[in-house]
């Protein structure tokens, strides 16, 4: 049995063995008796005005159901941040792929057919694809829902740019641009509706915030929250990609349900996927700095402009953190900062693992390079003379406390050789370059600003008869292990053994409201709440305990019930007592977030402390090019990561190999090929992902500085580690290339151009 002290080792997972033997049941695994299945009839057009569904005569439509926009019960809209993403298109298609109507059928095969004997008349319309037009542009993309294609825009800035430019020495301006990425989740997005009593209506799906989902049925279908239930089914994999895009899917289960009044499936096919679902906003940086001639810099002039597609999703706060890391780890005494979403003919793109800083680092690290490069000194020199160190403030005037960025990049040097692999030859065999990049990242944990406020996650934790333990929490596992460092948060806390804790499946008829699994929150933020309610509970059994036994001199303390006289009781004896002396089945604390006193922050300035706190992460990644195909194959990787204190080693060191291979894989593989409005590789057959042959030799550090207000001082993971491979992988090939690398993905087309461009004999 494992007991108290499980903080720091590496348990097992408590979802381990399911998942290993296949017993775990995911959406598509599970039937319901009369279960029909539904599928979408999407736009051929980028954009078109939409004259009328046609239904071929020789079918019978008596066998099916159909929605259109006229069906709907409530407003045609799916409730994000604003209101301007219609369930079903009405009126004119903005986004190939787009859905116009929902058909559900007693079989997959039925179906396909009434989806063949449908189609839609059209009339052609000039899309808008490039979002610098866009935002010039006077004909708007979302039509009546909004005035302009601006979704959001962020200008804010420190000192004096202007002023530091002048007296400058040296001026450097840089250019970065960053593709789509897809999330290549291991299932596809998939969703159950089943009509209940009185007609409410249940969902079950692959998702990673039920509550959101919650939130955009209640408002489409004009119900109640009572009369909606959502169930997370177990998730193959989310990288964000099942934030917001399940509230679609989930509303077009539910309309079918409703209508059939049967269970409806709605599971999309690897490609549908792939053509018409989210992906990572692709982004156009600019930025101008001013520095010393030792490369100390003074100015630094950002600009970020993010394609949000059709639609707002999520655009203005994956902007929002993506301008709040515009100086990356750097101190930059005069900085002005500008950001703009704006929409675009495209599959509307939202949440993505990084969430708008991994576009924005990849241009602050090529500029920290530029500079070496302009001055002829080592790059790793540069960054040492501009490190944040303890006192600094970013854009934002938030001041740092703690030396975590500088401690990472001293470590990797170190423990990488950095320096004697610096001085050796490139050419490591015949027609074959070796390359040695680095990059230092950092990333916010939390919701930004006041967010975290906002929600007011919450945590409830119930002790039962039968001495089991089960956390409700709205924060899904989702592979990435919050069910496994959960239960050991209870554990650790209580002292009771690790096999009595239960995660409650999150389920809005039984959960609270924790917020969203997102943001790199779920451990540090809702782990600190969940830590709370198991102190909350020991103190309810205590004063439970002095009133059934009249011992008022009981203490609670060290996981043990001290009585004046007598053994010690463990919290589950004295549950097993206090339950023998009392009717009660179930013993329950429901804890809140605490605010952290003295972090305050202005929405209208983008001023203050823009995150609870930050991790850290350092890359030095060696990589080797075959001159003949361009191909480049990631030799090593080394990375030395702050997040506090890390709950669960292995996890947390599985969290960094993923993350760094999927930023990998956004450098230098993953090209989705966007044409005229459309993605040209929309199957796993032509949109390239590492597997483990593509995968470098990775060496993991764990150096950090504890988070005061963290469960054990833990700090955000999930997303940090997708910040740093890309700029190191195009430090890397500009060493091993001579060529400057600035806009992604690095396919050997692409070294191709720039040799080119070069003038030399590729």
């Amino acid at each position: 049995m494992h007991h108290a002290g499980m903080i720091g080792r590496n348990i097992e997972r408590n979802d381990a063995w399911e998942k290993l033997s296949g017993k775990a049941q995911y959406v598509d695994d599970l039937s319901f008796p009369a279960m029909w299945y539904g599928g979408t009839l999407r736009s051929p057009l980028c954009r078109g005005k939409i004259r009328g569904l046609r239904r071929n005569p020789e079918f019978d439509w008596s066998l099916v159901v159909m929605v259109t926009p006229e069906d709907l019960p409530g407003p045609n809209e799916v409730a994000v941040i604003e209101m301007d993403h219609p369930i079903l298109a009405e009126g004119e298609a903005r986004f190939f792929g787009e859905p116009l109507a929902l058909v559900g059928a007693p079989s997959r095969e039925l179906l396909e057919k009434a989806l063949a004997a449908l189609e839609v008349d059209m009339e052609e319309l000039p899309p808008i694809l490039d979002p610098s037009e866009a935002l010039k542009n006077h004909d708007t993309v979302r039509g009546e829902r909004g005035n302009s294609n601006l979704f959001k825009e962020y200008a804010f800035s420190k000192g004096d740019p202007e002023g530091a430019f002048a007296t400058a020495e040296h001026v450097l301006e840089l250019e970065c641009s960053t593709p789509h990425q897809e999330h290549m989740y291991l299932e596809p997005q998939g969703m159950i509706a089943r009509p209940l009593e009185d007609g409410a209506v249940e969902i079950l799906g692959s998702m990673q915030c039920p509550y959101y989902a919650l939130g955009a049925l209640c408002h489409g279908l004009g119900l109640p929250s009572e009369k909606v239930r959502v169930r997370q089914t177990v998730t193959g994999g989310g990288f964000g990609g099942k934030e917001d895009y399940p509230s679609v899917l989930a509303l077009h289960a539910a309309l079918l349900a409703l209508k059939a009044q049967r269970p409806v499936k709605m599971i999309l096919d690897r490609a549908e996927d792939i053509a018409c679902t989210t992906k990572r906003h692709p982004s156009r940086s600019r930025l101008r700095a001013g520095f010393s001639g030792e490369g100390v810099l003074q100015a630094l002039e950002v600009e970020l402009l993010l394609d949000g597609g059709a639609y707002t999703t999520l655009s203005p706060v994956v902007l929002s953190r993506g301008v709040l890391h515009a100086t990356g780890v750097y101190r930059v005494p005069h900085v002005q900062v500008r950001g703009w979403a704006v929409a675009t003919n495209s599959p509307p793109n939202g949440a993505f693992r990084g969430f708008g800083a991994p576009q924005m680092l990849f241009g602050v690290e090529r500029m920290i390079d530029a500079i070496a490069r302009e001055l002829s000194l080592d790059p790793a020199e540069v960054r040492q003379r501009n490190v944040l160190k303890p006192g600094d403030t970013l854009a934002c005037g938030q001041q740092l406390r703690h030396p975590g960025a500088a401690l990472v990049l001293q470590r990797a040097l170190e423990i990488s050789g950095y320096q004697e692999k610096r001085g050796t030859p490139r050419r490591v065999a015949p027609g074959r370059l070796r390359g040695l990049g680095l990059s230092l990242y950092l990333h916010g944990g939390g919701f930004t600003g006041s967010g975290e406020e906002n929600i007011a996650g919450k945590i409830r934790l119930e002790a039962s008869r039968k001495g089991i333990l089960t956390i409700r929490s709205s924060s899904v596992e989702m592979g990435q292990g919050v069910s496994t460092v959960f239960a050991m948060i209870v554990g650790d806390t209580l002292g009771v053994p690790y096999e009595r804790v239960r995660y409650g499946t999150p389920d809005t008829w039984q959960v609270p409201d924790s917020g969203p699994t997102v943001a790199s929150r779920t451990t540090m933020i809702v782990g600190k709440i969940l830590q709370q309610a198991c102190e909350g509970l020991g103190e309810e059994l205590l004063q439970r305990g002095r009133t059934l036994f009249s011992e008022p001199q009981i203490r609670w303390e060290n996981r043990q019930y001290l009585f004046p006289e007598g053994e010690p009781l463990s919290f589950l004896e004295m549950l097993e007592r206090v339950f023998a002396l009392s009717e009660e089945e179930m013993l329950t604390w429901e804890s809140t977030y605490n605010p952290i006193p003295g972090k305050g922050w202005n929405d209208g300035t983008c001023q203050g402390d823009a995150y609870k706190d930050y991790s850290w992460g350092a890359n030095v990644l060696e990589i080797e090019v075959d001159e003949d195909t361009l191909e480049i194959t990631p030799t090593r990787l080394t990375s030395v990561i702050d997040v506090g204190t890390p709950l669960h080693p292995l996890l947390a060191a599985g969290q960094v190999e993923g993350g760094a291979v999927q930023s990998l894989g956004y450098g230098c593989m993953e090209d989705i090929a966007y044409r005229d409005g459309k993605y040209t590789k929309y199957r796993m057959a032509t949109y390239s992902i590492p597997t483990t042959l593509d995968v470098p030799a990775m060496k993991i550090s764990f150096d950090g500085i504890p988070f005061e207000y963290g469960p054990w001082g833990a700090k955000g993971l999930g997303e940090l580690p997708m910040n740093g491979g890309a700029p190191a992988l195009a430090g890397a090939v500009e060493d091993a290339l001579g060529i400057v690398p600035r806009d992604l993905p690095l396919t050997p087309q692409e070294l191709f151009r720039l040799l080119a461009e070069k003038g030399e004999d590729a």
